[in-house]
């Protein structure tokens, strides 16, 4: 609960989030998520940013979300956490719908990278520990390495007891992702909630970036706002949004041939890569 109550006040926003006295606790999560008919308005909206979504995503699989700016992508992870509960439909996880599982244990077993990562203002190690406070000395050093960050972080004169500042605003934003990516390693949670990045970031912190991502969707079930045809292609099922609706569903080549709006999205945004990397 306190890791909710840092991030509500930090977006300056109220919680509004109730947790039943008698919820349910999942200690040992499979990580079988499923949207069951989901509506959900922001309260400044004057429209659902969700209308009637539905899909499930088995353990340890990769989802794909895409669509357009505004399709409700965000949206769509920001209920599996309970950052906002929908007004309509059910968000479960494992079974259970969010809202009878105390916000401790659900909290245990979901990780989430974002875009515009959220650091402390205390120090690397601090941040690196909030997501298992009684971790050892090797699992956070092992953690950070698996991240491609260790070596960074080691050349800083006050290595792991570096303050990285309000929001993190003394590390670069490839750092800050590659420290928010070892601090979910470090947690290891059975579902992991990834917004890819798009831009602010060099050639070589992408790289390292895309490879320290790799081990993450091992053995989880990952559910990413995807922005890379490498992670397009290797989801398990791609959820494409349009306009707070799911519009289409399935793999890669599955919805190429249905030629809808995925198909357009792809030959728009990708098609161009493809070839470009295809060797003549």
């Amino acid at each position: 609960l306190a890791l909710f109550q840092r991030i509500f006040e930090y977006m300056d926003l109220p919680v509004e989030i109730d947790e039943k006295p008698d919820g349910a606790r999942l200690d040992q999560a499979r990580g079988e998520v499923e949207f069951e008919h989901v509506t959900f308005r922001y309260p400044s909206g004057d429209r659902p940013a969700l209308k009637d979504v539905s899909f499930r995503i088995e353990p340890g699989q990769l989802a794909a979300i895409v669509g357009p700016t505004g399709a409700g992508k965000t949206t769509v992870t920001s209920l599996l956490p309970r950052f906002y509960d929908p007004q309509l439909g059910a968000v479960r996880l494992d079974g259970y719908d969010v809202r009878d599982l105390t916000l401790e244990s659900m909290g245990r077993q979901i990780g989430m990278v974002f875009q515009d990562t959220f650091l402390f203002h205390a120090t690397i190690r601090e941040n690196l520990l909030y997501a298992k406070p009684a971790a050892t000395e090797a699992e956070m050093i092992a953690a950070a390495k698996a991240a491609y960050i260790h070596d960074f972080i080691e050349s800083l004169p006050e290595g792991y007891d570096t303050v990285v500042g309000e929001r993190g605003h003394r590390l670069s934003g490839g750092e800050k992702q590659r420290v928010a990516i070892a601090r979910v390693i470090l947690k290891d949670p059975r579902v992991l909630i990834l917004d890819e990045a798009t831009s602010n970031l060099d050639s070589e912190s992408e790289h390292l970036i895309q490879v320290a991502l790799r081990p993450l969707f091992e053995g989880r079930t990952s559910l990413v706002i995807a922005h890379r045809l490498s992670t397009i292609l290797a989801a398990d099922v791609i959820l494409v949004m349009d306009r707070g609706e799911l519009v289409e569903q399935g793999r890669h080549g599955d919805l190429l041939k249905q030629d809808g709006l995925y198909a357009r999205l792809y030959h728009r945004q990708f098609e161009a890569a493809v070839e470009l990397a295809t060797p003549a």
